[in-house]
């Protein structure tokens, strides 16, 4: 008998979509442990609750990352992630960056981890991350970002080995019409 998938890992660029897919589970009442939300409570904890900002987020990703490697932020996820398994059926992990990580959590979570990567465009991420309310960023922001995520953590490849992927070209609507089908399909729902 297959096993069915516990934890959904969402893996993706900035701007891909991947926040619009946890808003839509939460709403469904599964649980998320947000990655880059490790990174913004240090930085909030350093800087205070209106010190976030890009470079500062930048400069504690990538510290975390001299300290404990690329799997830092796996790290101080997958405890949180176990813990909401305690309690739930199935959880979600919103943000995965590296290929440690993908490791991490193949290892770790075995045939009970679902990685699914959400892409899009280039411009429509960048548009997307240029106009939304919280933290927009500007052209030269997100291209750092992105290059960054790249070149520095190794996130092309848990986005070109996930088990699956969404392409964010459209709309919302469609986004998550497409990603509740997979999880229907995948067992991932349990009703």
């Amino acid at each position: 008998m297959k096993t069915r998938p516990q934890v959904l890992v969402l893996v993706g660029m900035p701007g891909a979509g991947k926040s619009s897919c946890v808003e839509h589970l939460e709403t469904k009442g599964i649980p998320n442990a947000y990655f880059g939300g490790v990174v913004v409570d240090e930085v909030k904890k350093r800087y205070g609750e209106n010190g976030v900002t890009e470079a500062r987020e930048k400069l504690v990703r990538e510290e975390f990352r001299e300290i404990d490697g690329k799997g830092a932020i796996a790290k101080r996820i997958i405890p949180k992630l176990d813990h909401l398994l305690e309690t739930h059926t199935a959880v979600v992990a919103d943000g995965l960056y590296s290929w440690t990580e993908y490791k991490m959590f193949k290892e770790h979570y075995e045939d009970k981890c679902l990685i699914v990567a959400i892409t899009a465009p280039r411009h429509l991420r960048h548009e997307r991350l240029a106009h939304r309310p919280v933290r927009p960023l500007t052209e030269a922001e997100v291209t750092a970002r992105e290059y960054a995520e790249i070149e520095n953590i190794e996130k092309g490849g848990p986005i070109a080995n996930a088990d699956y992927t969404l392409t964010n070209d459209n709309d919302a609507y469609d986004l998550l019409q497409r990603l509740d089908n997979l999880l229907i399909d995948t067992g991932f729902y349990t009703h």
